[in-house]
């Protein structure tokens, strides 16, 4: 490894030049080093999980480019430097996150959110043995955080399950136990 001072030539060029050595910044010095190859070291678990994560993340943004509409979304949200490919693969990295579940009377009130869009919520209501009453698809309030679903019944000691769901299909899952009436 070697520091570069005052060289012309090497204060604009960074990278990999041949197979043999390498130029880049770091902490504003500039370093030219020898090429370094594949590790040998065998992967951590957790380096696994996230090279498979990385893996899906490309599969669904390489096949959101062949949808001119999702394409044109992604497109939208791309800052300078960044395409609909780069904002694609952002959004199939985070799940959604449902913030906050309440009860409004019969409705179950459920608070998400997402750094891009969450495009569905579906509601289950539990007894307090587990059985489930019923199930269904929350709708999105004006707010465009809010999804609101009608329940039937809200039995107490019962539970609420929520599933927020993104664009890619990122899940995340929320329980609420129910006190009281549930709101009658």
């Amino acid at each position: 490894m070697a520091l570069v001072k005052d060289n012309i030539l090497l204060q604009l060029v960074r990278g990999t030049l041949g197979d043999q050595l390498t130029i880049y910044e770091r902490n504003g010095q500039i370093i030219m080093a020898k090429k370094r190859g594949p590790s040998k070291k065998k992967p951590t678990k957790k380096q696994l999980e996230a090279r498979y994560k990385m893996k899906i993340a490309a599969a669904y943004a390489r096949s959101i480019l062949e949808d001119p509409e999702l394409k044109a979304y992604y497109k939208s949200l791309a800052g300078p430097g960044q395409n609909a490919y780069n904002m694609a693969v952002k959004d199939a990295f985070r799940s959604p996150e449902i913030q906050n579940i309440r009860f409004e009377e019969m409705d179950v009130v459920v608070t998400t959110k997402d750094e891009f869009r969450v495009v569905d919520v579906d509601v289950r209501v539990h007894d307090a043995a587990g059985t489930m009453l019923e199930r269904g698809k929350a709708v999105l309030g004006r707010n465009g955080v809010d999804w609101y679903y009608k329940a039937a019944v809200l039995p107490a000691g019962g539970r609420v399950v929520a599933v927020a769901v993104d664009l890619p299909g990122n899940e995340t899952l929320r329980e609420l136990v129910i006190v009281g009436d549930g709101g009658k």
